[in-house]
C-alpha cells in the first residue's frame, strides 16, 4: 500500500508541550498513524514565557530559545519515530507550526514571530521542515491566524450541515463552516486556557485545573466578569486574532486589583467564565442554532465544557471525535496537512478567514540535505 506520510509538529499558546503526529495523506481523510508529546523542560518554559513578553536582552534571549526549541521540536519527531517503526525516508516532510513569542498583525507594519529553528529540526532529523506558515498570509495583508480553519473545512465541512469548530488552546478559536466554503469564518475569541491555568499556576502551584474542578468550587464574580468582558478585543469585528501580547499574567493582576479580597477560587470560576462567555457570544453572533465540535485541550475540561452548554442551549455540543478525530491531536494533524498542501504546491490559507488579498501556498522549505 501506498503511503503519504507527513508528520505535524505543534506547540501552542499554552506551551504545555510539544505535540507531533505521524499522519498519513494517502486516503480520502487523514489518517493518525501515531502520536507523541514532548513536555517542555521548566528552564525552557520559562525562558519562553519571559520572551513573550518585553524585558532586556531579547536578541540574544531569542537566538538561543530559537536552537533550543529546534531542538527539542527534533527530539519529539524522532522519538515519534521510534515508537512507530517508521523511518524517516519514508516521510515527505515535517509541518513545524514553531512556537509563537510575538504576534502583532494590527501594528502599522504588522509582524509574527515563530521560534524553532527549522534548519535544526532538518538536521537532527533528516527530514525536510516546512515551516513559516503564517508570514506569508501577513504579508498578504491578513493576520496571519487562525490557519486551521482551512483543515477545518476540508475534513468538517458537510454541505448541507452548519457547525462549528470551537479549539480550545492557551488561546480559543471558532471556524464556522456552514457548508460553502466562500462562506467560512474563523477567528481568535479570546483567552482559552492561558489565564486560567496562569492563575492556578500562580496560587497553587499546578499546571492546570483538571476538569474546572477548582473554578466549579467557586462562584463568579459578575463585577469582576464584566470588567474582564470590558476588554476591546471581545468587540472587534473579525477577521481577528490574538495571543499572550494581549492576555496575559500581567495584564491579568492589572485587572484584579481591585478585586484583591475576592476568594482565590471565585477568581479561578470568574476567569473560566471570561473564556466560557467570551466564546459564547461570539458563536451567537453567527447563529442560535447549530453543532458545535470541540477540540484542544479545553474539551477535556469538564466544567468548562458544562458552562458553554447552558450558554449555547440551541447548539448539539460534543468534541470531534464525534467526526472521527480526536481533539487532543486536530492542530498537529492540521499542520501535517499544511506541510502537505506546501508539498503539493497547493493554497493553504482562506482570505474570508485571515482578510488576506488572495490565497498563496504557505510557508518555507528547509532541506534536510
Amino acid at each position: 500500500m501506498t503511503h503519504a506520510y507527513y508528520i505535524g509538529l505543534m506547540s501552542g499558546t499554552s506551551m504545555d508541550g510539544v505535540d507531533a503526529v505521524l499522519v498519513d495523506f494517502a486516503g480520502a481523510q487523514p489518517a493518525l498513524i501515531a502520536s507523541h508529546t514532548e513536555a517542555i523542560p521548566p528552564h525552557l518554559l520559562k525562558g519562553l514565557q519571559r520572551l513573550c513578553l518585553p524585558g532586556a536582552d531579547e536578541i540574544n534571549r531569542l537566538g538561543r530559545l530559537d536552537r533550543h526549541v529546534g531542538q527539542l521540536f527534533a527530539l519529539a519527531v524522532n522519538k515519534l519515530l521510534a515508537n512507530a517503526s517508521v523511518t524517516k525516508e519514508e516521510v515527505n516532510a515535517i509541518g513545524s507550526h514553531g512556537q509563537t513569542v510575538r504576534h502583532m498583525p494590527n501594528l502599522e507594519v504588522g509582524f509574527t514571530l515563530q521560534i524553532g529553528d527549522p534548519n535544526t529540526i532538518a538536521t537532527e532529523t533528516g527530514i525536510d521542515v516546512i515551516a513559516d506558515f503564517r508570514r506569508k498570509d501577513i504579508a498578504l495583508g491578513g493576520q496571519g491566524a487562525p490557519l486551521v480553519p482551512a483543515f477545518h473545512q476540508q475534513v468538517f465541512a458537510e454541505q448541507g450541515k452548519k457547525r462549528i469548530i470551537l479549539n480550545i488552546g492557551g488561546i480559543a478559536n471558532i471556524t464556522y463552516l456552514p457548508g460553502k466554503r466562500e462562506h467560512v469564518v474563523g477567528f481568535d475569541t479570546g483567552p482559552g486556557n492561558t489565564l486560567i491555568d496562569a492563575w492556578i499556576q500562580q496560587v497553587k502551584g499546578e499546571s492546570f485545573d483538571r476538569d474546572g474542578a477548582w473554578a466549579a468550587s467557586g462562584q463568579t464574580h459578575p463585577e469582576l466578569l464584566t470588567q474582564l468582558l470590558s476588554h476591546p478585543y471581545f468587540s472587534m469585528a473579525y477577521p481577528k486574532s490574538t495571543g499572550r501580547e494581549l492576555f496575559n499574567q500581567a495584564w491579568l493582576e492589572q485587572q484584579l486589583t481591585p478585586f484583591n479580597h475576592l476568594d482565590e477560587a471565585d477568581i479561578q470560576s470568574t476567569l473560566l467564565d471570561l473564556t466560557c462567555h467570551s466564546i459564547a457570544q461570539d458563536i451567537l453572533r453567527l447563529g442560535d442554532t447549530g453543532e458545535l465540535f470541540v477540540c484542544g485541550g479545553g474539551a477535556f475540561n469538564r466544567e468548562l465544557m458544562q458552562r458553554l452548554e447552558r450558554l449555547l442551549p440551541g447548539y448539539q455540543l460534543a468534541t470531534t471525535l464525534a467526526l472521527g478525530v480526536d481533539p487532543k491531536w486536530v492542530e498537529g494533524i492540521a499542520f501535517a496537512w499544511l506541510a502537505m498542501r506546501h508539498h503539493l504546491g497547493l493554497p493553504a490559507n482562506l482570505p474570508a478567514v485571515t482578510g488576506a488579498s488572495r490565497e498563496a501556498v504557505l510557508g518555507g522549505r528547509f532541506s534536510a540535505r
